[in-house]
């Protein structure tokens, strides 16, 4: 049955709309019959609501006639990101106060993920990651979570939709590793980086439950500090911690 025939007369059109700008939002440019097949409307249909979302800016148009995110759609989301950093602020305090490390919030865009904030570590020696930096999914501990939360069969056409690229010696770079790994963190709960991203610096990471978002809470440190068995001890810190802040969404 098609989405149209699911939904209140009354706000067809602006489901419609939300179905094509989520679905660009988290995938790679798409024709209109691609658009139109994976949010179930006629191609003319998603052919108009297409054009008047370009109109507005909230797709774009490349040069192969495919459409992508437009800035309306980041404007919004960059705002979204922003005010999400702010409510997690105290959460991502808690969490540096009871593992002694750096606390992190990353959300999932496209085919990476974003930092949208930090609490530092009060440690001399400790661990950045900027706000706003993109990394990526196949090496970090919050890509490995978002990853996780999607559903199985669509692994192994996110992760061969982009190089795997080895970050250090420890990455893994094949499909087959990664879907292996991703069975066991959905299995378990949380996932680790264990030097994948950066040789020195391990991190662990759960799913924050806040809706459509994909957002996963982290902690990182050195090494020699956040052993492996120190990066498991601190799992259900943060699980609550995590808790906390999708009730507070």
């Amino acid at each position: 049955m098609s989405r149209e025939h699911e939904r209140p007369r009354g706000v067809q059109s602006v489901d419609r709309a939300l179905d094509i700008v989520e679905l660009l939002a988290g995938t790679s440019p798409l024709g209109v019959t691609e658009i139109a097949r994976e949010v179930g409307l006629a191609p003319g249909t998603t052919h108009r609501l297409v054009s008047g979302l370009a109109a507005r800016g909230w797709v774009r148009q490349d040069a192969d006639r495919r459409y992508a995110v437009g800035p309306a759609a980041l404007r919004v989301g960059d705002a979204s990101y922003r005010a999400l950093g702010t409510a997690a602020a105290p959460a991502l305090r808690e969490a540096v106060l009871e593992t002694g490390e750096t606390a992190n919030l990353a959300v999932l865009e496209g085919d990476a993920m974003v930092y949208v904030a930090q609490s530092p570590s009060p440690h001399t020696l400790r661990i950045f990651a900027e706000v706003g930096r993109r990394v990526p999914l196949h090496s970090t501990a919050v890509g490995k979570v978002a990853l996780a939360a999607r559903p199985r069969e669509t692994w192994s056409e996110l992760l061969a939709s982009r190089p795997l690229e080895a970050r250090t010696r420890h990455t893994l770079t094949t499909v087959a590793s990664l879907t292996t790994e991703l069975a066991a963190v959905r299995e378990q709960g949380f996932a680790l980086d264990d030097e994948e991203q950066e040789l020195g610096v391990r991190c662990v990471a759960v799913p924050v439950p806040v809706g459509a978002l994909e957002v996963a809470l982290s902690v990182s440190g050195p090494t020699e500090r956040l052993t492996r068995e120190r990066a498991r001890e601190v799992v259900p810190v943060l699980r609550r911690i995590a808790a906390g802040l999708g009730d507070a969404s």
